[in-house]
């Protein structure tokens, strides 16, 4: 890895390089709100393989200047079934309730999808035009992230974000995302079935408090070895706290090799 000068990229579309190519990368998110697009998934559901695909090929599914960012938010209540999934985190089990709630929900389910903090129940046909009216709305705040990755397997991270004065309460939240993940179910409801995954949520943090109309964020991720650098992404967000709406968010994304 080559890492003798800093670039400056923009985020102008939601297409995404391996981050191991990155030497380093300022990602600043653009004028548009680019939807953050939350799929709740679990290698226990038998329902759940279609969405997991239909988030691995996202990019078929929208118009080709569309702006999203997609996660996959692994759960873990589904585990006690006969298989326990190797991505989930119960955190993303509160999260998932939180939004419900946000949404007027008492229940949650999988496989869940939220476009920018609202549900959409009817993904597979319904996608593309939530993402366009997302993308049609000015955005209500602005991210900057930094990534770096260090020869010896840390992932350098610096994120900040504002809101206009007067704005409502909200919170920035970082994810550490993997493609191209597979696993070879051999219990529970997928049983005898190969799963892959794209976009796979591996390291969560937040909520950060935007205070004051800004937030910050330094930190060091030491790069677990069963997970693959060349399939890294960092997703940054920001949230509306009380009604859930996702305001903007960006992802990193290579810029051009030094």
């Amino acid at each position: 890895m080559n890492a003798r000068r800093l670039t400056l990229c923009v985020f102008v579309t939601a297409s995404v390089l391996p981050l191991a190519a990155i030497a380093a990368c300022e990602v600043r998110s653009g004028p548009k709100t680019a939807a953050l697009i939350e799929l709740y998934t679990s290698e226990g559901c038998s329902s759940c393989p279609p969405a997991d695909r239909q988030l691995s090929r996202l990019r078929e599914a929208l118009d080709p200047t569309a702006e999203a960012v997609p996660m996959a938010l692994h759960v873990s209540y589904w585990d006690y079934i006969g298989w326990k999934d190797p991505f989930a985190q119960d955190a993303f089990n509160e999260r998932q309730r939180w939004l419900a709630r946000a949404n007027g929900h008492q229940t949650v389910y999988t496989p869940q999808f939220f476009i920018a903090g609202t549900e959409l129940r009817s993904w597979r046909g319904a996608l593309r035009d939530k993402v366009k009216e997302v993308n049609a709305m000015p955005a209500a705040a602005g991210i900057r992230v930094d990534a770096k990755l260090t020869p010896g397997g840390t992932l350098l991270l610096d994120a900040g974000a504002a809101v206009r004065a007067g704005a409502a309460p909200a919170t920035m939240y970082l994810a550490l995302a993997e493609n191209g993940l597979a696993s070879n179910v051999t219990r529970g409801e997928n049983s005898g079935v190969r799963l892959g995954h794209d976009h796979v949520v591996r390291e969560w943090i937040g909520p950060v408090p935007i205070t004051a109309g800004s937030a910050r964020v330094q930190r060091e991720i030491a790069l677990s070895p069963d997970w693959n650098r060349a399939q890294l992404e960092v997703v940054a967000f920001v949230q509306d706290d009380q009604s859930g709406r996702v305001l903007q968010a960006v992802r990193a994304e290579p810029c051009a090799k030094s």
